[in-house]
């Protein structure tokens, strides 16, 4: 008796699938590219929390993690100290932060989620700002509460911390980053004229 072999297709994440089939053109045109490899794209995007004078405290470290652990769905790493720094009461080798490293599917889901869901959910928001680019063109965010994660439990959002989330794009300058996160939807504040 033969058996069939169903078909499936893999799971693509929303946005990497709009980028691939759309975004990746458009861009090629607009920054006017021969090279479909010059093609500004999302490399990785890294979450993390920097413990600082909370490195002691076991609540705030275990707080930390269950927040990295719950919103991208991936067990966090520590980060450690390679140095010792006695005017900060750190020796090398102490735990000084967490993070979570994500690529493909993963990464794409956060960045819609982030971008869609949780920046409209913060009060006063007028858009990230531009500055926050570094001279690779990798973009940084910081989060002073972790409350405006919709994963996150009221229980679990007592506890407050920062945490920061670095966009590493691969691009030949700042303009070409910011022109592939502005078509994936990232809303950039708007400079008044005066």
């Amino acid at each position: 008796m033969a058996t069939k072999t169903v078909k499936t297709t893999p799971y693509v994440a929303r946005l990497k699938d709009l980028y691939n089939k759309q975004y990746a053109a458009e861009l090629q045109k607009e920054l006017e590219l021969t090279n479909p490899h010059q093609v500004p794209r999302l490399e990785k995007i890294v979450v993390n929390v920097g413990l600082g004078r909370a490195k002691d405290d076991k609540k705030i470290i275990e707080t930390a993690s269950n927040t990295i652990r719950k919103i991208t769905a991936q067990e966090p790493i520590d980060t450690l100290a390679k140095n010792s720094i006695a005017g900060f009461k750190l020796r090398e080798g102490n735990k000084i932060g967490i993070k979570v490293t994500l690529r493909g599917n993963q990464m794409y889901e956060f960045a819609d989620r982030l971008i869609n869901i949780v920046l409209p959910r913060l009060r006063d928001f007028h858009g990230v700002k531009l500055s926050a680019f570094d001279k690779s063109g990798n973009y940084s965010i910081g989060f002073t509460d972790q409350s405006v994660f919709p994963e996150l439990t009221f229980e679990e959002t007592t506890t407050a911390h920062g945490l920061q989330v670095v966009f590493v794009v691969k691009a030949h300058d700042v303009n070409a980053s910011k022109a592939l996160l502005t078509k994936l939807g990232m809303p950039f504040e708007k400079k008044e004229s005066k």
